[in-house]
């Protein structure tokens, strides 16, 4: 196991990451040591850990707000890291990977990721989007005690906009929060044909085209939870939620 490392910064309260915990868990001593500064310059207190072990050790005495987790570590990997961290608490996760394969990115998101970036990545588009993810919770949060009336219903798909729940069938499914927005997102406007740059603003709230891949790997999780024929893609353009016909 590693040691792990606490800092809370001075300006925290200032600063938009001011009072969140993230654990940033990462083998490289070079890379854990960059995210960790970017993330304290942001304002948020910071642990770090080095192999599997100690990740689950430390997110189960920390209680962290959100994970920075790469997929290849000692000890165990970041999937069965991301399993066990969710089984104590959810949490928001920001998978890491070197490799530019669909399946990780897959896998990872259906052990309970929100989100993955691929390296090499920008640390500029890695604070946006921890601060983007940890929006989106307390948005989620905020949804989960506003009443909201009625549950819209496309054929066998139910969506339940107060309790966050998606049935397909009478039968609960199982969303990160990333999934339900962006089901919410294509279910506003069915049979609409959205882009991937929209739903990136939408979802996201990142409009640089080069997170697109994200999109299109987020849309085939959804689909293996919901079906895929519920989710049409329209080549070039983008997706669109099927609805029964009429």
């Amino acid at each position: 196991m590693d040691q792990t490392q606490t800092t809370q910064g001075g300006t925290a309260a200032a600063t938009p990451g001011a009072q969140r915990r993230v654990l940033v868990v990462e083998d490289d001593p070079t890379i854990v040591d960059a995210i960790a500064a970017r993330l304290r310059a942001e304002g948020f207190q910071v642990q770090t850990a080095t192999d599997g072990p100690a990740a689950v050790d430390t997110a189960e005495a920390w209680q962290p707000d959100l994970l920075v987790l790469d997929v290849m570590l000692p000890g165990f990997d970041g999937l069965e890291v991301c399993r066990r961290v969710q089984a104590q608490r959810p949490v928001p996760v920001m998978m890491l990977t070197a490799r530019d394969d669909e399946t990780d990115m897959l896998v990872g998101l259906g052990v309970g990721a929100d989100d993955y970036m691929t390296k090499p990545f920008s640390m500029r588009e890695l604070a946006a989007r921890v601060h983007v993810l940890l929006r989106r919770v307390e948005r989620a949060a905020l949804a989960a005690h506003t009443p909201r009336s009625g549950i819209l219903r496309l054929g066998e798909l139910e969506i339940d906009h107060a309790q966050r729940r998606v049935r397909v069938r009478g039968v609960d499914v199982h969303l990160t929060p990333t999934e339900f927005d962006l089901l919410v997102c294509l279910a506003n406007t069915p049979r609409a044909v959205l882009s991937r740059e929209q739903l990136l603003a939408e979802v996201w709230d990142w409009a640089d085209a080069s997170g697109t891949r994200t999109v299109d790997s987020h849309i085939k999780a959804l689909r293996r939870k919901i079906g895929a024929e519920r989710i049409r893609t329209v080549h070039g353009v983008g997706y669109a939620l099927e609805t029964p016909a009429a």
